[in-house]
């Protein structure tokens, strides 16, 4: 074993031994703070970001496309001719993993004593159930074309409950139509602008409603392996589209929101920011104690024959393993905690403030290890400064003075 690592082991006791020791305590306690701040904050931005992302994404897809001619009628589009070669072509694009076709109409729903305008949402069999399976608060995914899924907030407002009847009158033209549907299950997105309108039920109803036959919908939905890259795929499903067809990602369907989202970033870069000085500051504060009240034992190493760099490196591996203590603890208890939350979602939120019932927490090995790397990197590069200050330490004067 190097004499180096030798000493660095046996140096500067936690207990006794002058002021460096309890300063030693602080410091990797302040680091351990500094990269469980630094974790949470990442996990909880990044938690939030891939949540909201998820609901409106879950709810309209990564890439709608639709045809050029706008459509008169209220909350609706205008009809495009089911393609099966299309429908190929898209598919065969590469990152697209999902195609499903829809439609929607606008209508009101009518009780004893209330009328509430809704926008409903016709799936063909092929849609992906996922995401509205796991918004489901009541009851079950319909399974005939009467049945329909209903918000919560619509199921409150209406004073509807799994298997009650919907009456609902869809606009037509200067007249309008009239549908039974059977409430079969109930769902929360805690997005106001999804949940205060959407009915979701089957393409088949809109098609008939409309008069447009089983080939005719409202669009064609398209799912993608990877949001990163969803403006290459988007730029390759618009190669394959014909002159009549056109199509938009969720992020121009929803261009602010993403916006405020990216926006978030910056923020996790502020707090990165701040509590990476917090730990340097700290580590730094008990390098320059340990050097000024170890003066003697420096000059006695520089007496024996060490040399400054020898005694710097003494000095830099016992603050590496300040360093390396404050981060192991730090990323242990952000991963209790974390893993607390996202078991058990111990803190709550108001969703119609924060479009989520619970604080979002997203467990991501990449950013522990992205995070303690970049924390020793800083601390050990900030004390780089003060361990040239050993190489002016006199030997005799230090020894002297003792």
């Amino acid at each position: 074993m190097p004499f180096e690592r030798f000493i660095a082991r046996r140096f500067m006791p936690r207990k006794g031994g002058g002021f460096a020791g309890p300063l030693a305590t602080i410091a990797t306690v302040g680091i351990a703070l500094g990269v469980l701040v630094m974790v949470m904050a990442v996990s909880i931005l990044r938690g939030f970001q891939k949540d909201i992302t998820d609901k409106v994404v879950g709810f309209g897809s990564h890439i709608a496309v639709r045809s050029y001619v706008a459509n008169p009628d209220y909350a609706g589009e205008a009809p495009m001719a089911v393609d099966s070669s299309l429908i190929e072509q898209l598919m065969a694009v590469d990152g697209v993993r999902h195609l499903q076709c829809f439609a929607t109409k606008g209508g009101m729903v009518k009780t004893d004593d209330q009328i509430y305008g809704i926008v409903y949402r016709g799936l063909d069999e092929r849609c992906d159930t996922t995401f509205y399976a796991s918004c489901l608060v009541a009851g079950t995914l319909p399974h005939t074309a009467n049945e329909v899924l209903v918000s919560n907030t619509i199921a409150s407002r209406l004073h509807l409950g799994v298997g009650d009847k919907m009456r609902t009158y869809f606009w037509q033209g200067e007249s309008y139509r009239a549908r039974a549907f059977s409430v079969s299950g109930i769902y929360s997105t805690d997005l106001a602008e999804v949940d205060d309108i959407y009915v979701i039920g089957n393409l088949g109803q809109v098609q008939r409603l409309n008069d447009w036959g089983d080939s005719l919908v409202g669009g064609y939905e398209l799912l993608v392996d990877d949001f990163g890259a969803l403006d290459d795929v988007a730029a390759q499903v618009l190669l394959q589209l014909p002159y009549d067809l056109t199509m938009q990602t969720i992020t121009q369907v929803h261009p602010a929101l993403f916006s405020w989202l990216d926006l978030l970033n910056s923020n996790i870069a502020l707090i990165l920011g701040i509590m990476c000085l917090v730990s340097v500051v700290a580590i730094v504060s008990a390098l320059l104690i340990m050097i000024f009240e170890k003066g003697a034992t420096i000059g006695l190493l520089k007496a024996l024959g060490a040399t400054g760099r020898s005694v710097r490196r003494i000095f830099m591996l016992k603050a590496a393993q300040l360093v390396l203590a404050g981060i192991a603890i730090g990323d242990v208890v952000a991963l209790v905690l974390s893993a607390i939350q996202a078991r058990w979602q111990v803190i709550t939120l108001d969703p119609e403030s924060y479009s989520m019932a619970h604080v979002p927490v997203l467990i991501d090995g990449w950013t522990y290890v992205a995070i303690s790397v970049g924390v020793l990197l800083v601390c050990m590069a900030a004390l780089l400064l003060p361990a040239t200050y050993i190489s002016k330490i006199s030997p005799a004067r230090t020894l002297r003075t003792t």
